[in-house]
């Protein structure tokens, strides 16, 4: 189960975050909490738990555990890390755009060969992002049962280009919101039998908090 990280203060800001260790905001910490209590209603249970080494990853995955009634400690990882943005790290996006021009920056953003000077393109941060599936993830996962990954909207992208079978001209169009959930279930291959995709949207109703 992969999930993006609650609203950042990054997110609120609309700035290019990145490897900058910024905190959740309230909002955030509310849609961390919603996404725990609906996995809990709906009954499941993890055998081990991994976020990124960056605080808003670290703190979604204890607010979604703790409202899970779990007392599993995710396990930080920086090779969960959100991608690296270079010169626009802390940039506002829209004063990012008025300075390079938005066609040069929604290039540095989407496109999967390009990052930004000084940052990390999609594939640089795929190749960490897959190591770290291959090697830990995947083996816990077909030996112990379900396991939860809180990261980032590009470390996401990047493991889920993979799974779904992306290619480097399709990954550019997959949006994952602060809260969404990619569930997959693996088949005895190790090859994906199911997804399911929840939006915060449709926790609404469990908790208007996360209404819009």
């Amino acid at each position: 189960m992969l999930v993006r990280h609650g609203e950042s203060e990054g997110n609120r800001d609309n700035a290019f975050t990145g490897h900058r260790d910024v905190d959740l905001t309230e909002r955030g910490a509310v849609e961390a909490e919603a996404v725990g209590t609906a996995l809990a209603r709906d009954g499941f249970r993890f055998a081990h738990a991994f976020s990124s080494a960056l605080r808003r990853s670290r703190r979604s995955a204890r607010l979604i555990l703790a409202a899970m009634g779990s007392d599993l400690e995710a396990e930080a990882i920086s090779a969960l890390n959100e991608r690296d943005y270079g010169v626009l790290t802390g940039w506002n996006r829209d004063d990012a755009r008025a300075r390079w021009g938005a066609e040069q920056v929604q290039i540095w953003r989407r496109s999967y060969e390009t990052g930004p000077p000084g940052g990390e393109s999609l594939r640089d941060t795929a190749a960490r992002v897959l190591a770290f599936y291959v090697r830990t993830i995947l083996p816990a996962a077909m030996r112990d049962g379900p396991v939860l990954l809180v990261a980032h909207g590009n470390s996401i992208r990047a493991l889920a280009m993979a799974l779904d079978g992306l290619t480097p001209e399709e990954v550019p169009r997959l949006e994952i919101a602060t809260g969404e959930t990619l569930i997959y279930r693996l088949a005895p291959d190790t090859s994906i039998a199911e997804k399911q995709v929840r939006r915060l949207a449709e926790l609404e109703a469990d908790d208007p908090r996360v209404a819009p």
